[in-house]
């Protein structure tokens, strides 16, 4: 039996660290940021579904997604921004099945990075989840830092996803990431013992 890890986080909570970890220990990782790349390349029926939604002038002349186009309709419109994750929804969610699926008929741990797992209720696809997690003053002052952000820019992008605290509650195992990297990196490797994934 494959099991199906789910790991997910907030913004420059250190997520992509975690991922890294488990990368190096050999699993697979199904990236949902890539999938959600990969589903509006040109001439995919991702692209062509947001184009019958927004029109044509988020293309650019060579038939690639215009983000910087579509990023500026769907900043300050909430409903456009819905729009956008309804239309893409079911490329994302079949992608990410298709490669979960994939992944179990040669391994025995299948990771899956997604940053908004509970946002998108993509939970059900997991056998657990993974929250990794770091307290909102350490979040505020690591975004800030890595992208040179004010603390009302920050706070902005903090606040527009699902809160850390209220995904630590949800969360079925639970990496903190306040401390250092090493610290981080034997809890995951604790888990893998603890699971027989690693011996």
């Amino acid at each position: 039996m494959t099991f199906v890890l789910g790991i997910t986080g907030g913004i420059a909570s250190g997520k992509t660290t975690v991922v890294r970890f488990f990368k190096k220990e050999g699993f697979p990782v199904v990236d949902g940021d890539i999938i959600a790349r990969k589903v509006v390349e040109p001439e995919t029926d991702g692209l062509k579904a947001l184009e019958k939604s927004f029109g044509p002038t988020i293309l650019q002349s060579n038939g690639k997604l215009d983000r910087k186009k579509l990023g500026s309709i769907i900043f300050s419109d909430k409903k456009k921004r819905q729009l956008v994750d309804e239309t893409l929804d079911p490329f994302i969610r079949g992608e990410i099945s298709k490669q979960i699926q994939e992944a179990k008929k040669s391994n025995d741990l299948v990771i899956v990075d997604i940053p908004l797992l509970y946002e998108r209720h993509y939970e059900i696809l997991m056998d657990k989840v993974a929250v990794v997690y770091v307290s909102p003053a350490i979040q505020l002052k690591r975004l800030m830092a890595r992208n040179e952000l004010s603390e009302k820019e920050a706070l902005m992008r903090i606040n527009s996803q699902l809160s850390l605290e209220e995904k630590k509650k949800r969360a079925d195992i639970l990496f903190d990431n306040c401390d250092s990297i090493e610290t981080t990196h034997k809890q995951v490797l604790d888990w893998l013992k603890e699971n027989k994934f690693v011996s």
